[in-house]
């Protein structure tokens, strides 16, 4: 897979059967860091969020943490291809012991794609790479807040996407770890349509304050 930018063109080896996705797409588009930043990457899969940041922003340096063997394998295999070197850095390690992994207030700026369907909500995969990606099975929504407010400074961001049904879920797990929600932004498959996605901006240690931007549509 190939991803046309600026710059020439970036190499994306992806996992077997884990094609790039409009969220991946969507949080990357969403997440401003600054040049030059140092930005986290919590359940980084086979790394397209942080890579699709770097085709934007090649200044930025990307530490993505991924649980599985072959996810990291994939991002590793990346960063070779396209002479990457210490601008991604791929850490396996599971967040939720993000305390043995990384030190508290690393990052001013994080990103996560993370697992979306708590266990027990609904039908799990069969094939286990994709039961661990789309389900709690390994992480919990308030795991992933619980770790990415250990990353961050305060002051830091925290740039993520989840489901629309999930919204109240994601802004009480945010607040319960001083992540104060600032911005969300609804991603819809077309004019008029129900959000399929929802993108949210959360600051470590912010005032209350949430602003709505208009919703992203794909281009047809």
């Amino acid at each position: 897979m190939k991803l046309e930018t600026l710059n020439g063109w970036l190499e994306l080896e992806p996992e077997e059967g884990f094609p790039l996705g409009t969220d991946a797409v969507a949080l990357a588009d969403f997440a401003r860091p600054p040049r030059s930043a140092a930005v986290c990457d919590l359940c980084a899969g086979s790394g397209a969020v942080g890579l699709l940041l770097l085709a934007r922003e090649p200044g930025l340096h990307i530490t993505a943490v991924e649980l599985r063997a072959e996810a990291c394998a994939a991002m590793e295999r990346t960063a070779a291809q396209n002479r990457l070197g210490d601008r991604f850095t791929v850490l396996r390690g599971d967040l939720r012991a993000i305390r043995e992994l990384l030190p508290a207030g690393s990052f001013r700026y994080a990103v996560c794609n993370p697992p979306y369907y708590p266990v027990g909500s609904g039908c799990v995969p069969e094939d286990e790479a994709r039961a661990v990606a789309r389900t709690e099975l390994c992480c919990t929504l308030d795991e992933v807040c619980a770790a990415a407010a250990w990353l961050l400074r305060t002051g830091g961001c925290l740039w993520m996407v989840h489901r629309p049904e999930r919204l109240t879920d994601l802004c009480c797990s945010l607040r319960a770890h001083d992540l104060e929600p600032k911005v969300l932004r609804p991603v819809c498959p077309r004019p008029g349509a129900a959000p399929s996605l929802l993108l949210v901006k959360a600051v470590k240690g912010g005032k209350p304050g949430l602003t709505w931007d208009a919703p992203l549509v794909p281009a047809p």
